[in-house]
């Protein structure tokens, strides 16, 4: 292979004195490198690697996002399954089905259940749990679990304790937890 400098020796574009002064010169330039230990310093190539780098620095950042989405996506996933593995009927007959409300977020909700299954809803041994559009009933460890991976599908019914001041006129009176609305 004949070096770019021959070529133009052949083209006549230089003489062989300016490119025996540029090889003089650029083995001078070698040799003050190698003495003072400092390298010239290619601006281009400095320029690629950092973009380089940038490129790298967002292909890790749309990667970390796309995980993320990935995992979010499988959690969603055994949520679906383990509600559609235990899911509880809500009724038996449908004809002395009754209404029961609860809170999902800022708005009230509204489903039929038999009488035993508001009492299991009652006593905490059903949980309500909202996927979409969908409002299912599943054991309570079960919602243990589905909370675990998101809190906000599952409705808890809150048990209160209700704390009565000594001069509360209407301690008497006291209205239940599961007074139906």
């Amino acid at each position: 292979m004949v070096s770019l400098q021959e070529q133009f020796l052949k083209a006549g574009l230089v003489d062989k004195t300016k490119a025996k002064l540029a090889n003089q010169e650029k083995s001078k330039q070698k040799k003050i490198e190698r003495r003072t230990g400092e390298q010239s310093v290619d601006e281009a190539r400095l320029a690629a690697q950092e973009i380089q780098r940038k490129n790298a620095e967002k292909a890790r950042e749309a990667n970390a996002q796309r995980d993320a989405a990935a995992q979010q996506k499988a959690i969603m996933a055994q949520i679906v399954q383990m509600v559609q593995q235990n899911r509880q009927d809500k009724t038996k007959n449908g004809k002395d089905d009754i209404a029961y409300n609860f809170t999902h977020g800022t708005k009230i909700e509204r489903i039929y259940v038999s009488p035993a299954v508001r009492e299991h809803l009652v006593a905490g041994r059903l949980v309500i749990v909202v996927l979409g559009a969908t409002v299912e009933l599943v054991p309570r460890v079960i919602a243990d679990k589905i909370e675990e991976r998101d809190p906000s599908l599952v409705v808890r019914v809150k048990q209160s304790a209700a704390v009565v001041e000594e001069d509360d006129p209407y301690a008497a009176f006291q209205i239940p937890d599961d007074l139906m609305w």
